[in-house]
Order: C-alpha cells, then structure tokens, then sequence
C-alpha cells in the first residue's frame, strides 16, 4: 500500500486506466470472434464487420493496449481467412 498522497493517486489513476484498458479488450476480443464465426458461416455481412474490426483492432494499437506487430498480425490472419471464403 502506497505512503505518499502521489503515491494513492497514481495507484487510483492506475485502477481507472486498467479498468478502462480491459473494457476495451474485451470489446476487441468479442468483435474478432463475432468476426470468425461470421466468416466460418460464410455470412453475407461479414465484409463490413471486417472493415470494423479492423478499425477497432487499429484504434487499439494506436491508443496502446495492444501492440503494433499484434494488431498487424491479427488483421492479417482475419483477412487470410476472409480470403480463403472466397
């Protein structure tokens, strides 16, 4: 347990963003398997939650909770496997 008053701040600023990082996590996580499930049905929609996929995978990369390589490799295996629908 921290002693100094910055000390009690910084972990409650901590908490906040944690809480906040694993909000958006978790959102990501449920558009890419939304994503997959729609490719392996072969749905019709699925070019479009794609293209919003990939835009939340980005923002993610770009406010830094996942990082660059990550994002670029899960956009690249959610398009190869886009892909091989055709």
């Amino acid at each position: 347990m921290p002693n100094k008053k910055s000390a009690k701040k910084e972990l409650r600023k901590n908490l906040k963003r944690k809480t906040a990082n694993q909000k958006q996590m978790a959102g990501l996580r449920k558009l890419i398997k939304n994503n997959l499930g729609q490719i392996k049905d072969q749905d019709k929609k699925v070019k479009n939650d794609f293209k919003l996929t990939v835009k939340a995978i980005d923002k993610a990369a770009k406010r830094g909770i996942i990082k660059r390589n990550t994002a670029a490799r899960k956009k690249s295996q959610l398009q190869r496997k886009l892909n091989a629908l055709k």
